[in-house]
């Protein structure tokens, strides 16, 4: 079975970010529901609704008005993890390298 990777790039710009959630937020008023303004805005700039709603979201616990990791936290954390990824992939390599060494030493003939 193979296994699908998540898309990594970052196809909106901070700058886009910024001003479809100020668009959001400007314009919430105009519409029945929070729901209903962030599908128009989107539909309107050409991103989903489900990313509007999480850049809209992720605004105010940046700015530590609402519980919740920053995206600096976010990014801080997912470079740490990445780190320890690497680091016990090292240790790893490092631990069957001192085996295979260790082996090796025991099946050399004894010397006098």
């Amino acid at each position: 079975m193979e296994q699908t990777k998540k898309k990594t790039s970052k196809p909106y710009s901070p700058e886009f970010r910024e001003r479809a959630v100020r668009l959001a937020m400007e314009h919430r008023d105009e519409y029945q529901s929070e729901a209903a303004a962030l599908m128009a805005i989107a539909g309107k700039l050409g991103c989903s609704p489900d990313s509007l709603r999480v850049w809209v979201r992720q605004g105010p616990r940046d700015g530590g008005e609402r519980p919740g990791q920053t995206s600096a936290e976010k990014a801080r954390i997912k470079e740490l993890e990445r780190e320890n990824r690497e680091l016990r992939q090292a240790n790893e390599i490092l631990r069957k390298a001192s085996a295979y060494f260790a082996q090796a030493e025991l099946d050399r003939p004894f010397r006098k």
